[in-house]
């Protein structure tokens, strides 16, 4: 797959608006802050094709990359308190539209903060893609934010805290030292053969 020649397709802020699902699709899906944007621009070789903020919160559409013969997707981050009622309910109407409407979804990329136990919010979304039998993976960001010795550490309770994933599913990553990049490439490939 040449990554290379991603493009950004569109950004969708309803569910309705969401084309029909033609091609096969990896999301990714993660906490507001938790480093999407970054994986998507070191998978692309790109320094901001996605485009990475520094307010929590700011991505709440969801937006389509062209990536060969598939399609990237880059989910609203969840958990962002300052949202408001109404911002809230449109993002939970948009996930719930984006995973419900039977698209062809062959892999969720997960992504949880290394450095800190997943969030509520990160168990219920791996127990929904666990309940809906939706193929994912878990990207552990900002591992090199780890000082080598807290990072065995961390690699070590993630694993126990994620007890009910395959561990050979967890991946630590860096967008910073490209740690972890040819793994979760590896794992995207394998998802789109099946």
């Amino acid at each position: 797959m040449n990554y290379n020649k991603a493009e950004f397709e569109k950004a969708f802020g309803i569910s309705s608006q969401l084309p029909p699902s033609a091609v096969p699709e990896i999301a990714f899906s993660g906490r507001s802050n938790v480093g999407k944007s970054s994986l998507l621009n070191k998978l692309f070789n790109r320094k901001s094709l996605a485009r990475v903020s520094s307010v929590p919160g700011k991505t709440i559409t969801i937006n389509f990359y062209n990536v060969d013969d598939c399609k990237f997707v880059d989910l609203p981050g969840y958990g962002y308190a300052k949202l408001s009622k109404t911002e809230r309910d449109r993002f939970g109407e948009l996930m719930e539209g984006y995973f419900q409407s039977g698209r062809n979804i062959k892999l969720v990329v997960q992504l949880v903060d290394m450095r800190h136990k997943p969030s509520q919010d990160d168990f219920g979304m791996i127990d929904f893609m666990q309940q809906m039998n939706i193929p994912f993976i878990i990207a552990c960001t900002k591992a090199d934010k780890l000082k080598v010795k807290e990072f065995k550490k961390r690699e070590q309770e993630i694993k126990q805290e994620l007890n009910m994933v395959d561990e050979s599913l967890i991946v630590p990553f860096s967008s910073q030292t490209g740690l972890g990049l040819d793994n979760i490439k590896m794992l995207i490939e394998k998802s789109l053969e099946n």
